[in-house]
């Protein structure tokens, strides 16, 4: 498979850091350029362009350690904080007007009313993206 650009959508759970690994190791062969993005879902009560200083703080701490993360690697990725309304649309519409080769989102396992579930924004990911998508989760505690 052959990677010019790769897109990780962070989303601050433990399951990032080996998705910008697993990015960074996929994409050095190639030299391809990785892109780390993170996503803060802004409520529809809210101007799109809020300024939301918790999510903010947050969203720059987890694409700081995609940078040290890869920086351990010794390569260097492009970090990106985008606002939008849902987070799966927003990966999307990023990977199209990147137009990456691959997405790859790190998943953690998480119950919910007793079923796993991969939220809203993988399935429609895995739905809509143009691209091939690389799920990475981490195991089962």
């Amino acid at each position: 498979m052959e990677l010019n650009r790769v897109l990780v959508a962070a989303s601050g759970n433990g399951a990032d850091e080996e998705a910008v690994k697993l990015a960074c190791n996929l994409a050095e062969k190639s030299k391809a350029k990785v892109y780390v993005v993170y996503v803060i879902e802004v409520k529809r009560s809210l101007p799109l362009d809020a300024v939301i200083e918790s999510e903010i703080e947050r969203a720059e701490e987890v694409l700081t350690r995609a940078e040290d993360i890869a920086a351990e690697r010794d390569y260097e990725v492009e970090t990106d904080l985008i606002q939008a309304r849902e987070a799966g649309a927003a990966i999307v519409d990023e990977a199209m007007e990147r137009d990456v080769d691959l997405i790859l989102m790190g998943v953690t396992y998480k119950k919910r009313f007793g079923v796993f579930d991969l939220g809203s924004a993988i399935p429609h990911v895995l739905k809509e993206a143009p691209c091939r998508v690389l799920l990475c989760r981490e195991p089962v505690s």
